[in-house]
């Protein structure tokens, strides 16, 4: 299977027409028409549809997997109690005298058929040799008259399976080659021939990756369009995350002047820019509650992937403060060490995993990360032939991490704040230019900071490339009420 490269935004003109705006009626209390249930069918195929495009495009890891329940649930035990029963019919079939070969005849069946449709139209030999040996009418007057050879049919199998399956199933199949007992080697036929199913199927969607990334902003643009006019989603979420975007960036905006001026001087606020409250409005979901506010229909595609790239960001910020800590509490010879800044970033991944959780015992996780980065920064220290660390520093470092918890530290209100400042001038830059700058206090992160950006910017670039034409009108209506000049939004 060919291998998939991350996925940049296309850069697309947004088309001049503008969305339908309207909030969809409220449900009447008669049953609803036929013609309504069929809408409402066509709308969830076509909501499965999108979600289905938009995945392949965006995540370059997209692949289907098989489901399999737990083992100790209830439809994992189900299924393991009729496959077991089954293979036993089986086995006490093969066992009568004569044998019964009902069963293995629909397993042969069910084998020909997975075959023929994972062979590709260049396959005619293969496919004519496949009628040819597993040509069922045949085999039925062979188990009729006690002639079928089982062993050699499926010795044909899987060497017709070997030719087929990709390079990663050939352990599965010299696996198969060293099976003598036919009825385990029917079960372990059926299985691998299950996971030859599922490569093709994700061998298919990588072929069409390239074909949907020429299509896909158009694509899902029609799609989001054909929901709101059957009244499925509305705008109205989106419209409530951009208002409160406005809010912050207007804050943080007044803010800096008034900083600037030392607050003793009225000012004029200067306007926010469309594409500004746009960024800013991308950089909340990183810390979206979406128990305390829906999230925004324009971006609920991607709820999961911000959901975990605010959930990096996170533990980033308390890494980037926990090393930005211990580096000028114990000096930056002992930092040069080679491989010693790793050494302490697995170290507080390890002690911080799951720190985004309500649950998480934060001050105890810092308070014992304390104790480990000492030992750490203590050891280097030995091994390099240098002075100990006094009392106090030691003190003063465990006191410091363990403070990492609290809310507004300062410290960490310094890491957090510059993070945001990198990741909104990664927004800002145009695709041509290369990042920004990593700030000092963060170069110790830079490489994880950076794929969080490249990540982020590309969820970014490819959402406000399909919804620019639904942000602009909103964006206007906001900054605009009174129907001022009109601005619209940075598609790139």
């Amino acid at each position: 299977m060919p291998n998939e490269n991350t996925v940049d935004a296309p850069d697309n003109d947004m088309p001049s027409e503008m969305p339908n705006l309207q909030t969809p009626e409220s449900p009447i209390g008669s049953p609803p028409p036929q013609s309504y249930l069929l809408d409402m069918t066509q709308a969830d195929s076509c909501s499965t549809n999108l979600t289905l495009a938009h995945e392949i495009v965006v995540d370059r890891d997209f692949c289907f997997k098989q489901s399999t329940p737990p083992i100790d649930s209830l439809e994992g035990r189900v299924k393991e109690i009729v496959h077991r029963a089954f293979w036993d019919s089986v086995r006490a079939q093969l066992s009568l005298s004569p044998p019964d070969y009902t069963h293995a005849i629909r397993l042969l069946q069910e084998v020909k058929e997975i075959l023929q449709s994972l062979l590709l139209p260049g396959h005619r030999l293969l496919r004519a040799q496949l009628d040819e040996v597993l040509d069922l009418v045949l085999i039925r007057q062979q188990a009729a008259h006690g002639a079928l050879d089982l062993p050699r049919l499926s010795a044909y199998i899987v060497g017709t399976m070997a030719s087929l399956c990709a390079p990663v199933r050939d352990p599965e199949i010299r696996k198969l080659r060293d099976q003598s007992d036919p009825v385990d080697l029917l079960r372990e036929i059926m299985r691998v021939l299950g996971l030859m199913k599922m490569d093709m199927v994700n061998f298919t969607v990588q072929s069409l990756r390239p074909h949907l990334l020429q299509q896909a902003v158009q694509y899902e643009r029609a799609k989001f369009q054909e929901l709101l006019d059957k009244k499925q989603v509305s705008l109205d979420n989106t419209s409530a995350w951009l208002q409160r975007a406005l809010l912050d960036a207007s804050t943080v905006g007044s803010s800096s002047e008034s900083s600037e001026q030392g607050g003793t001087k009225p000012h004029i606020s200067s306007p926010v820019s469309p594409t500004a409250v746009l960024n800013r409005a991308y950089f909340l979901l990183l810390s979206w509650d979406p128990d305390s506010q829906p999230y925004p229909e324009s971006v609920l595609m991607d709820q999961a992937r911000m959901e975990s790239l605010g959930q990096k960001l996170n533990l980033l910020v308390l890494e980037a403060a926990v090393l930005l800590v211990t580096s000028t509490q114990c000096g930056g010879a002992v930092f040069s060490v080679p491989g010693f800044v790793g050494n302490l970033k697995q170290t507080i991944t390890a002690l911080l995993e799951g720190c985004h959780q309500r649950s998480f015992d934060q001050q105890g996780a810092l308070l014992a990360l304390g104790e480990q980065l000492y030992k750490q920064v203590e050891q280097a220290l030995s091994a390099q032939g240098g002075v100990p660390l006094s009392p106090g520093v030691e003190s003063l470092l465990k006191g410091q991490i363990t403070g990492l918890a609290e809310d507004h530290n300062p410290v960490r209100s310094l890491i957090g704040s510059r993070i945001q400042s990198y990741l909104l001038a990664v927004l800002g830059a145009p695709n041509s230019q290369r990042d920004p700058t990593v700030p000092p206090a963060l170069l110790m992160v830079a490489p994880e900071l950076q794929e969080l950006a490249g990540a982020f910017r590309s969820i970014v670039n490819f959402n406000r490339t399909v919804f620019g034409p639904y942000y602009s009108p909103i964006l206007r209506r906001l900054l605009f009420p009174e129907g001022g000049a009109e601005m619209g939004v940075d598609s790139r």
